[in-house]
Order: structure tokens, then sequence, then C-alpha cells
């Protein structure tokens, strides 16, 4: 299949769902489903007015600050773990607690404890993400090769051409998955987040919408955020994928 008709099919499959959106709200005629054109028109409006930017904004500054404190974090501890049998083997336990605490607990305790303040919110997305990241690369630093890294030794690399050419490449799939997962993840952490203890952004304007039972304004709010999600997957994790793996065949 060419990658052009690959494209057409992808233009046709989201022109179907809109007739089908269309055709559902013609048949009930009724608010709790707004046509296509009437969730454009909020969406619209509320770009006119700069409402939307402006929470939107908000909170994609959270997102880019718990996600860079989490992954950082996360990455540190996970290769820690990973080349540290003694470390994994205590840590391994708080491990699996901290991935089966519901976020939900995770964000009330926050507040509870901190209040309800900025770091709450952020402390509360960063607890709830760091241990996927850990896992994921506590698996990729078990799995690196012991041959490459002594090669590495023999040659008297040094700790950043070791780094570089050697753990990078190796340990690059496994920071992906966690980036992918772990946007994927935050996002949806962040608006229940401000849906429970902030005056501002995506998570408070919804709650808002619910409120008033405004479908119109929660799909036209949705849309937005989910378009700047994926906008970042494909012009920044994409292409920095790409640029990683140009040395594969």
């Amino acid at each position: 299949m060419t990658r052009s008709l690959q494209r057409g099919l992808s233009v046709l499959s989201l022109l179907v769902l809109l007739a089908i959106w269309q055709l559902g709200a013609a048949m009930l005629h009724s608010p709790t489903l707004p046509s296509p054109a009437v969730v454009f028109a909020v969406f619209w409006q509320a770009c006119v007015s700069g409402e939307l930017p402006y929470h939107l904004g908000v909170t994609l500054l959270r997102l880019l600050a718990s996600f860079s404190i989490a992954m950082l974090l996360g990455c540190a501890i996970g290769i820690g773990l990973g080349r540290h049998r003694g470390a994994d083997a205590f840590f391994d336990n708080w491990l699996v607690i901290l991935l089966n605490i519901p976020a939900l607990v995770t964000i009330i305790l926050c507040y509870v404890w901190f209040g309800l303040i900025e770091s709450a919110a952020i402390a509360a997305v960063v607890i709830n993400k760091v241990p996927n990241v850990v896992v994921t690369l506590r698996e990729g630093a078990r799995a690196l090769d012991r041959d490459l890294l002594e090669m590495a030794q023999s040659y008297r690399f040094g700790w950043r051409k070791t780094l570089i050419h050697v753990i990078w490449p190796q340990l690059h799939p496994f920071i992906m998955a966690a980036t992918r997962s772990g946007l994927a993840l935050i996002w949806k952490i962040i608006l229940v987040v401000e849906l429970l203890g902030r005056s501002n952004g995506m998570g408070y304007q919804l709650h808002l919408f619910f409120q008033l039972f405004d479908v119109a304004g929660l799909l036209a709010y949705s849309f937005a955020f989910v378009a700047v999600i994926q906008l970042i997957e494909s012009f920044i994790l994409k292409p920095i994928e790409l640029n990683s793996l140009r040395w594969r065949r």
C-alpha cells in the first residue's frame, strides 16, 4: 500500500466519522449531542475571546513541568535499579505499591497534605508518572549488552563516549516508550488534578461545562487539547525518534 493511499484512507475515515456524528446529531436533535458545526462555532468563539488559549496554555505549562520532572527522576532511578540488583530488590516492593495506588488517591493526598497549591498539583502528577518510567527504564538497563560495555571499556572509551555511542542507542527504544506512554498518561492525570483543585486550566473548564451541561463546550475544549497532543507527537516526538534511529538500516 502506497503512502498516498494510506493518507487518503486516513482522511476518508475522519470524513466518515464526521458524517456519522452529523447524522446522529440530526436524528437526536438534542443539546446532549451537538452537531460538528455547533462545536466548531463554540471552539472558534473561545479562541477569539482568548479563553481557550489561556486555559490551554496553563495546562500545557503544567504538563511540561510535571513531564520533565517525572522523566528525569524516572530515568535516573530506573537506570540505577537496572544496574544494581541489591537496590532493585530493596525498592521493588515500593514500586509495586506506587504502581497500584490509584491516581485519584495520590491527587487527593497531595492536596490534603500540601494544600490547594500549584506545587501540590505538579507533585501529584509526578508521583503518578515516575513509577511507570522507572519500570520501563529498569528493563532497558537490564537489557544492556554486557559485551558492548566491555568492548567500550577495552577500547578505553570515556563515560561521555560510552553514553552516546553504546548506552544511548540501546536505551533509546525504552526512553521513547516511556515518553509516549507518559505523555498519554500525564495529560489525563492533569485534567483530574485541575478538576479537583485548580481554578484554571482545561480540567477546570471541563468541570465547569459539566456543571452547566454544556456538551458543545466539553467537546470543543477536549478536541482542542487532543489536537495539541497529536501535534506534539507528530512534530516533536516522531522527528526525535527518526533522527535518533537514522543509524539503522
